[in-house]
């Protein structure tokens, strides 16, 4: 698996290329349950901005390094450590004190957001503890695979706070219960990987971290199989089309393929079915 290139010089992330045109990131502090420093997410954001762009990447594999956790959330030692609301604090002013929070509040969610913003299709493989903003990030990913180990919880509300970080905002547009939404965010409590499947969190449970990956790698290879415009294309229309009705959508996208479908990549795709060979695309 060959280092991918322009993404060696991230402390808290590995990123890798175990095949053509597929990235796989790995959160890398297994010592800590692979929690969250403030640099970390702001690593995040880089390392999925860059992967947005990146012509030699098609999709995207996200997981966690360690065999005990895939994020065990926020590292809140080291966040009460430094927050403008621990004790001894110079921000006095109330206003000043929220304005700092709102501006830092906004970075946080825009680093993980990064995840759902990438062009590329993101499939995030979770094992062992996945809580707090574990949920975050998956909620953020197209396509969430889980190892039957996978121990959810939304636990923001154990640590006297909302969650803030999207999971309150896209959890309820992903699973479609509400009932079911509330029942976790309210209570904090555990759930499972056949609880996360039975209510459409995952979509795949794999008996162990291993063979989630292979299963998340091989999809990822189909997918980058492809042609990007199409997949990325894809993706954009899907993630409008959650966030708006759907005469705004399809307005939306037939101006999105007015001009997707003037690619070489629709007539190769087509003749390849009919000449019943494998097609190959340009890089995007």
């Amino acid at each position: 698996m060959a280092q991918l290139q322009g993404y060696t010089t991230f402390k808290y992330f590995t990123v890798t290329s175990p095949s053509p045109l597929v990235a796989h990131v790995e959160i890398n502090r297994p010592s800590k349950l692979n929690a969250f420093l403030e640099a970390m997410w702001l690593e995040m954001g880089q390392i999925f901005t860059r992967l947005s762009s990146d012509p030699e990447v098609r999709a995207v594999i996200l997981s966690g390094a360690g065999d005990r956790a895939f994020t065990a959330g926020l590292d809140v030692q080291a966040a009460s450590e430094n927050s403008p609301l621990a004790p001894g604090s110079k921000k006095e002013d109330v206003a000043r004190k929220a304005a700092f929070l709102r501006r830092h509040i906004a970075e946080f969610q825009d680093c993980i957001s990064a995840v759902e913003k990438c062009e590329k299709p993101v499939i995030v493989v979770t094992h062992g503890i996945s809580i707090g903003l574990a949920v975050d990030i998956a909620c953020c990913a197209d396509i969430r695979i889980c190892a039957r180990d996978t121990k959810w919880a939304v636990k923001e509300v154990d640590i006297g706070m909302a969650a803030d970080i999207g999971t309150l905002s896209r959890l309820p547009k992903i699973v479609g219960n509400s009932s079911w939404v509330k029942e976790v965010c309210l209570s904090a409590r555990y759930f499972d990987a056949a609880e996360a499947l039975s209510v459409g969190f995952v979509s795949q449970v794999y008996e162990s971290k291993a063979a989630s990956i292979a299963a998340a790698l091989k999809l990822a290879e189909l997918i980058a199989s492809k042609s990007p415009v199409a997949v990325q294309g894809t993706k954009e229309l899907l993630n409008h089309a959650r966030d708006h009705t759907v005469a705004d959508s399809l307005r939306y996208t037939g101006i999105w393929n007015s001009a997707s479908l003037q690619t070489a990549d629709f007539t190769t795709a087509l003749l390849s079915g009919i000449q019943k060979r494998k097609p190959t695309f340009e890089k995007l």
